[in-house]
């Protein structure tokens, strides 16, 4: 690898290179103790928030029978918090640039476990529905605020391992919901063991809030810029609006019958079209924009967003037809589903961590290796499925889905590393709050696609088996995307290292 290659530009590449507005008044002061035990609390509250997305779903049969729940009911349980939870993403991220990251932070926790009591509660489905969408918006506040308390807290090597950790609760977390989520059931009964998929929350949200108390920095330096300005409130309504439009047909594709719901993602697109333009108007008026014009003129961080959305789109969609393969197809019980899983988690867990320390060096030669690593164990699972029939499919999948975890690990942290690494530090949670609000998208539109050829394949009467082979080559599609943009990025970086150099 040349040199060239592992630089990139002067800054882009390296998450250690010097960046305007990197070091916060109060942060500075920390001692690297406290910063990794503040560090330690995003990252339990990250994974609690994260593990809520992936483990309700091995609780559906049990809310149908406890609740009587119907199968709208059940899709708005999963469709409702994914729709509240990417709507507030942006301006939560602003919010947290405007009154600190600490308040911000503290506030998402205490609402996501009250709302988790609220959901535990349930006397009725429209109850938990109702819960349900004030969980998501709760977890919303929540995302932005760890990746901005990274991005401030930490610089160079140490803010690219922190990155890495986080890397590797995302991937856990993703994976091992279902293994969670099929233990709590088994304990509590089929009837209500459902409930204890939100109250597991309680203990670990009050813990966490007495910690964040102590441990969470609290600065005032990442909010100096905002506060001197006003919520730019037309532009959160026209970005709310346009992302509630395209998520909607998305994520009720299944219960949404005919073409008309799709009317909804045109009318999304011109609505983000409007937003751009507001922005561009507010910014030329001296004002403060919600998502600044600047931002999105950062090419790494435009094509590391670029990215992540794609890759969500394509690796996300993976869990959930295999899951439906397995439990539906091979009648494996949840419990039997998640552990099936559990060498993804390993994997991502493990190679996660490693990216973090490793991205330094080979900056987005690491997430291309990464995205290769998760095609081909795609395909690999694909073949698997294919030629093993019976409840044999699961074991033999293992291989495949532990070299799916390590790729995964190298594409996650890493990328979001790149992507803010030229991202000035007061703008870092508006920042990570587009950034996972793509992601979200992404996993929505893939979950949407993939979904759709998986339940026409199982309705025309191709099997379960089949109906995972064609899901998977659309999934395959979204992560070569991914993998374009990824190589693009790396040529722009090589490119613009070389004129740099020569210009020396």
């Amino acid at each position: 690898m040349s040199a060239s290659d592992k630089t990139g530009t002067a800054t882009a590449d390296q998450p250690g290179s010097p960046e305007p507005h990197s070091v916060i008044p109060g942060i500075a002061e920390l001692s690297d103790a406290r910063k990794n035990r503040a560090l330690a609390v995003c990252l339990l509250v990250g994974f609690m928030t994260l593990l809520d997305v992936s483990i309700v779903n091995v609780a559906l049969p049990s809310m149908q029978k406890g609740l009587t729940a119907s199968p709208a009911d059940l899709s708005w349980v999963v469709s409702g918090y994914a729709l509240t939870f990417g709507l507030i993403l942006v301006p939560a991220g602003v919010f947290g640039d405007m009154v600190g990251r600490r308040t911000a932070f503290l506030t998402g926790l205490a609402a996501f476990t009250v709302a988790s009591g609220l959901c535990g509660i349930a006397p009725s489905a429209t109850f938990l529905v109702l819960a349900r969408l004030a969980q998501g918006l709760a977890s919303g506040i929540l995302g932005p605020q760890i990746s901005g308390l990274i991005q401030e807290m930490f610089s160079g090597g140490a803010r690219a391992r922190a990155f890495g950790y986080f890397g590797a609760i995302v991937g856990l977390a993703t994976a091992v919901g279902p293994l969670v989520g099929g233990l709590l059931i088994a304990a509590g009964g089929e009837e209500h063991g459902w409930r204890w998929v939100f109250f597991v929350n309680l203990p670990i949200g009050v813990v966490a809030f007495l910690l964040a108390l102590r441990l969470i920095p609290g600065c005032v330096g990442a909010g100096v810029s905002r506060t001197k300005g006003r919520i730019d409130w037309p532009g959160v309504s026209l970005l709310g609006a346009s992302v509630v439009a395209i998520m909607l047909p998305l994520v009720q594709e299944q219960q949404w019958h005919g073409r008309g719901k799709w009317w909804l993602v045109v009318l999304g697109v011109l609505l983000l079209a409007g937003f751009a333009a507001w922005e561009r108007r507010v910014a030329a008026r001296g004002n403060t924009p919600l998502v600044p014009p600047s931002l999105l003129r950062i090419r790494s961080y435009t094509r590391g967003a670029t990215l992540g959305l794609l890759y969500f789109a394509g690796f996300t969609t993976i869990f959930f037809i295999f899951t439906l393969y397995l439990q539906n197809g091979l009648h494996y019980s949840a419990l039997e589903a998640g552990l099936a899983t559990t060498p993804f988690a390993l994997g991502s867990a493990v190679s996660a961590t490693l990216g973090g320390r490793l991205v330094g060096k080979h900056g987005r030669a690491l997430v291309i290796l990464g995205i290769v690593m998760v095609t081909f164990a795609t395909c690999a699972t694909i073949l698997v499925v294919h030629w093993v029939h019976g409840r044999g499919a699961g074991v033999a999948a293992a291989l495949p889905l532990l070299v799916a975890g390590v790729g995964s690990g190298l594409v996650i942290a890493p990328n979001l590393a790149l992507s803010l690494s030229e991202v000035p530090v007061v703008r870092a949670g508006t920042a990570g709050g587009v950034m996972q609000t793509g992601q979200r998208l992404g996993s929505a539109l893939g979950i949407a696609c993939v979904g759709a050829v998986f339940f026409s394949r199982v309705s025309h009467g191709k099997g379960f088996a089949n109906a995972f082979q064609a899901g998977a080559v659309v999934a395959i599609c979204f992560e070569v995307a991914a993998l374009l943009v990824g190589i693009i990025d790396w040529r722009g970086r090589k490119a613009a290292a070389m004129v740099a150099d020569t210009g020396a």
